[in-house]
This record gives structure tokens, C-alpha cells and sequence, in this order.
């Protein structure tokens, strides 16, 4: 059989998928280096600060690195950061082809590693799994292209689009293994978020429990305009996970001094007709760090991140039941529209099977 350079290529990302939710801010990266058919090294960027998969794939070569193919799902950087400049190792690493599955996002870096690669006299081949590699680091490159988290709009529901009975009651719409999926989603991503809403009525801890392995938790954002916050709440004990609460400049100073005392972040954004102003949120938590936002509800939450344009990509797990009733609750609520032209239109990615239900993920249609 004859090995192409899809095939190294594929190998390549598949390294690199093997550390999701352990890299941000940086990307997902992986590495093999070939020389005459044989696989003499391999590499990936396994957490933010820590050697880049470029690093690790030269060291298992060695010398063997002279003369071979290194195949790498992102341009080498041509910058220096918490660690030296790929490019430059690439370079006098004495490989004769490099071939790269995308550019660096980033506008400023862009193509600079690429030229720098060619100018030294190495063959320099891109575009090979491009879009398999653009998929793999979408939350990296929306960083870059916007300096805002990547947001994941998430919700459970029947097949006839319910999340809850008219009382409430949601306990549970989908079965063990797509909870237990849902909390995988969790360990990868830096922040998760609710309304206050959500909070008051099922207080919940927002922490990631996982059956395989012990999970990361990740930041906890709680959308509360007043602070009505309880002191007692889970989310408001934050021995496990962080918490931040982002509330209105006027907010009660009394309530959030009482929050802060149990280390709870508070974060003050302006209002717009009553609303708190998601953008500004968006920006502030991204400077903070958070590259990535699993948004949980409630209703009110998704629609207004829905009707500002602020998902990035949506994951539906839906369930093999059927509520009915005028008053069962909607995943997404907000004010009617008067026209199905109105809607707004997503593409489908994939479906699974998660156990009995199924798992549907979409991306807003451009």
C-alpha cells in the first residue's frame, strides 16, 4: 500500500485531537516526520506552555529528521511566545519537505512561518486535510479572527422540541450516555453558562462528572442582572470551580462584596433596554482567558445569544419522546417572530447515536 500525504496527514491530526480541552489558549497540533516510507517521529502539542508538537516529533528523529517529510496540521510559528519560534527548528532540523494541512489564522503571523520554511530552501506544500484542520482548531481560529470565546450553544429535548413540562421538570429528557457526553463537552471546554434562571430553579453545580476519568471543570458564568444569586447555591461555593457572575454596573454592592467573600468573581457590563450587553461580557471574559463558552440555558439565555448572532456552533441532544402541551418549555424562547423567512438557519455536520438519543451538531448557515 502506498502511503499518501493524506495519509500521513490524517495521522498527524489524529495526534493532535488527543489533547482536546488541555491546549487553550492554544491550538490542537500534531506532527510525523517520514523519511523513505517510514515513520521516524511523531509529536503533538500536548498542553498550553509546554513544548510544541514540531519539538516533540525532532526529538524521537533525531538524526533521522535529515532529509524526511515532517507533515504538521498548522503552519510552524514563526513568533516567539512562552516558547521559541517552530520555524526556526524546522529550518535547521535539515528536512528536505514540509508539508502543512493550514496557515496560522492569526493575521499578523499568517504565511510568515511558511516564507520563512522556503527562503531556506525547503519545499513547502500547503493545504493537504485543510479542512479537516480548520474543523479541529475552529475555536483557535475565532479566537485569532475576533478575540472573543468560541460559543457552544447546548441544549437537550424531545422529539417534538421540548426541554421541560409546563412545570418545569426536565428530569431527564435524555439517558445516561448522552449526559455522560455532555460532560466530555465540559472537560474541553474554559467556561460554562447559565442564567440566573437556570440557577434559582435547579441549582446546579455546572462541574464536570465523568464516569472514564476525572474531569476539568470549567468556569462557571452565571448571567444575573439583580445579584439574586443565593449565598448558599452551588455555584456560589467555589472550593471545585470557579465563578463569575456578570451583572449590571448598578448591581447591589452589599450582595456582591458578600459574593466575592465566598470567591465568586463579579463582572459588571452595561445594559441595553434591561438586558445585559453579551458582547461587552464576551469581550471581557476573553481577556480573562476563557477561549471557549458552553452556553447551557435557560431559554431566554440561548435566544438572546441566537438573535445577536453570538453562536459559533450548536449541539442538540434530542430524545426518542414526546411531551406535547401547549405550556412544555422550548429550548429557545424570546419575542415571536411574524414570518418563517424570519427564522435563523443553521447547517447540519453530524448525527449520532448516543445511546438511545441522538446528537445532532450544527454551525449557523453563513
Amino acid at each position: 500500500m502506498i502511503k499518501t500525504d493524506e495519509y500521513y496527514m490524517q495521522l498527524a491530526l489524529d495526534l493532535a485531537v488527543s489533547a482536546k480541552g488541555n491546549t487553550n489558549p492554544n491550538p490542537m497540533v500534531g506532527a510525523v516526520i517520514v523519511q523513505n516510507g517510514v515513520i521516524v517521529g511523531t509529536g503533538l502539542h500536548r498542553k498550553a506552555g509546554e513544548p510544541h508538537a514540531e519539538v516533540h516529533a525532532f526529538r524521537m528523529a533525531g538524526e533521522h529528521a535529515k532529509g524526511a517529510t515532517l507533515y504538521v496540521t498548522l503552519e510552524p510559528c514563526s513568533h516567539y511566545g512562552k516558547t521559541p519560534p517552530c520555524a526556526n527548528l524546522v529550518k535547521e532540523s535539515g528536512v528536505k519537505r514540509v508539508v502543512i494541512a493550514m496557515e496560522d489564522p492569526n493575521p499578523s503571523v499568517a504565511g510568515r512561518g511558511v516564507k520563512l520554511l522556503r527562503d531556506a530552501g525547503i519545499e513547502v506544500e500547503v493545504g493537504i486535510l485543510e479542512a479537516q484542520a480548520y474543523k479541529l482548531n475552529e475555536r483557535f481560529i475565532h479566537n485569532m479572527l475576533t478575540s472573543r470565546p468560541f460559543v457552544v450553544s447546548k441544549y437537550a429535548m424531545t422529539a417534538d422540541g421540548k426541554i421541560a413540562v409546563s412545570n418545569g421538570d426536565s428530569r431527564w429528557v435524555t439517558g445516561d450516555d448522552a449526559r455522560e457526553d455532555v460532560h466530555e463537552y465540559r472537560h474541553e471546554m474554559d467556561g460554562i453558562l447559565v442564567g440566573i434562571g437556570t440557577v434559582l430553579a435547579d441549582d446546579p453545580s455546572l462541574t464536570t462528572r465523568l464516569v472514564s476519568k476525572e474531569g476539568k471543570n470549567p468556569i462557571r458564568i452565571i448571567l444575573d442582572r439583580q445579584l439574586r444569586t443565593p449565598l448558599h447555591a452551588k455555584v456560589a461555593q467555589t472550593a471545585d470551580a470557579k465563578t463569575i457572575i456578570v451583572t449590571a454596573e448598578d448591581a447591589a454592592i452589599e450582595k456582591a462584596q458578600a459574593l466575592q467573600a465566598q470567591g465568586v468573581e463579579i463582572l459588571r457590563v452595561a445594559t441595553t433596554e434591561g438586558q445585559l450587553h453579551l458582547e461587552e461580557m464576551l469581550d471581557a471574559l476573553y481577556t480573562r482567558g476563557i477561549t471557549d463558552i458552553l452556553v447551557e440555558g435557560g431559554a431566554a439565555v440561548h435566544a438572546s445569544f441566537f438573535r445577536q448572532h453570538l453562536v459559533q456552533k450548536v449541539l442538540i441532544y434530542m430524545a426518542p419522546k414526546i411531551i406535547g402541551g401547549a405550556h412544555s418549555l422550548s429550548p429557545v424562547s424570546g419575542p415571536d417572530v411574524e414570518a418563517m423567512s424570519a427564522a435563523l438557519e443553521f447547517e447540519y455536520d453530524a448525527v449520532d447515536v448516543i445511546g438511545n438519543d441522538l446528537r445532532i451538531v450544527a454551525y449557523p448557515k453563513k
